[in-house]
């Protein structure tokens, strides 16, 4: 059995694993980096050249993990590729989706080898989709045995435990050990000792501050939106379209419901309303803390016109959960904020991660009255609205992680999808921790024995 690491950068970003088995060779996860385009976007294949490769695992629907599924499925045409009955039709959306932005960006950013994929290609790919349940046991090619128990990080999220001839490899995929206001945290149960484990490593860098607690952060959440209500102003809250805008939508139906906040008019892009369906159509097949719940049918939420070219603007007196995150440029958030960072009146809470250099980002870093540059084409803006952030991680607190590494035993352990600094907390704590374990931060493509 060997493992080799299919992502060039020690960052976040175009997640892909191999795991030889023999004459097979599993793949897990493919994604898109998130800061690159074109070829420079994907995991290097190229490295698979000449492996056998009948079965590949989804652990999650997030575009850095699945975001070339199908240019990996274009390559090897006869694999199988298995995840979660939940993963399988955000995937498919977030396929469809990410067809129109590269379409989109062949043509503004001159980038000529986009789409990578078609849509008639995303809907030929999922033929060859197979969906499994947590807990159980399955069977893939070559004698090689897999299980998939909850991840807790968004909805479907696994983890993937790859067994053959006795040896067994845990990928942990991204990992939420913590309930959230939706999704309930993970359901990881001991399956014996782990030859290895291949972890993620995202908040590494990130110690929590003493007494935080999720309850508390979202009574302050409660507050700041109220604030700015009050000031007379709207309230945006930018949001990654799956996973955090069901998370604060959920958060905010909640405040609703006990008075928290007043029951005033809520908006949400397209995007994020065609993946609320989806969490809504398994609202009672998933874990979740709310199982009767479904948010467009239980809140008075407002959907931005299919089609509709003018941007949404900011009413007084109303809240705003858009997509992206980031507020990445042309994104429904950043175009809503060009009519709206300018004016003290307003609040804009971040709820999630943002990359330095995104503008979401560069207004995190920024005082009030330094100008924004939320598009390279457009003059900047002053910053005046109030800012705050949150801390509403989908990812586990680093102490749970260490627990879970240490708790497997693994004689080798293989730390992924984090910074350098987030990887080295990692490398240290553990080589404290399991002195007689290997501690191993992998090289792209180079293969290590288990």
């Amino acid at each position: 059995m060997e493992y080799f690491c299919l992502t060039d950068s020690h960052e976040i970003g175009a997640c892909c694993h191999a795991l030889k088995c023999g004459d097979e060779t599993v793949v897990v996860d493919s994604g898109l980096h998130p800061k690159m385009t074109g070829y420079e976007a994907m995991p290097p294949h190229d490295k698979l050249e000449g492996e056998t490769v009948h079965s590949v695992v989804l652990t999650h629907s997030h575009l850095d993990h699945v975001g070339t599924i199908p240019v990996l499925q274009r390559q090897f045409p006869q694999a199988r590729v298995y995840m979660t009955a939940a993963t399988f039709d955000l995937a498919d959306a977030m396929l469809h989706n990410s067809v129109n932005v590269m379409t989109s960006q062949s043509n503004e950013l001159n980038i000529p080898e986009y789409p990578l994929f078609t849509h008639t290609m995303v809907e030929e790919c999922t033929l060859k989709w197979e969906t499994r349940k947590y807990n159980r046991k399955f069977n893939a090619e070559g004698g090689v045995e897999m299980l998939f128990q909850d991840a807790g990080h968004i909805m479907g999220s696994c983890t993937a435990s790859v067994q053959y001839e006795g040896k067994k490899v845990l990928f942990t995929g991204d990992v939420q050990t913590e309930d959230q206001t939706l999704i309930k945290g993970a359901d990881i149960r001991p399956e014996g000792d782990y030859d290895a484990i291949v972890m993620e490593t995202t908040r590494g860098a990130s110690p929590r501050p003493d007494g935080f607690s999720r309850e508390g952060e979202e009574e302050r959440l409660a507050k700041a939106i109220v604030a700015g209500l009050e000031a007379g102003g709207a309230v945006l809250i930018p949001v990654f379209a799956m996973g955090k805008t069901q998370e604060v939508l959920t958060m905010i139906s909640q405040f609703k419901a006990v008075g928290l906040i007043p029951d005033v008019p809520v908006h949400v892009g397209g995007l994020s309303t065609k993946m609320t369906t989806i969490y809504d159509r398994h609202s009672n097949k998933t874990r979740r803390k709310t199982p009767r719940f479904k948010i467009l049918r239980d809140m008075n939420v407002r959907v931005a016109r299919k089609g509709n070219k003018s941007p949404i603007m900011p009413k007084a007196g109303e809240i705003y959960c858009l997509s992206s995150g980031m507020m990445s440029e042309k994104t429904v958030s950043n175009l809503f904020a060009r009519h709206f960072i300018d004016d003290a009146r307003n609040a804009l809470l971040f709820v999630g991660y943002a990359d330095p250099d995104s503008p979401a980002g560069k207004i995190r870093a920024a005082s009030t009255g330094d100008e924004i540059s939320l598009d390279s084409k457009r003059p900047p803006l002053p910053l005046n609205c109030k800012v705050e952030v949150f801390d509403f991680s989908g990812h586990a607190p680093r102490e749970d992680l260490l627990e879970i590494a240490i708790g497997s035993g693994a004689k080798k352990i293989f730390l992924t999808h984090g910074d350098t600094d987030a990887r080295e907390w990692f490398r240290q704590e553990l080589s404290k921790a399991m002195p007689d374990s290997e501690i191993i931060v992998p090289e792209s493509g180079m293969r290590y024995e288990i």
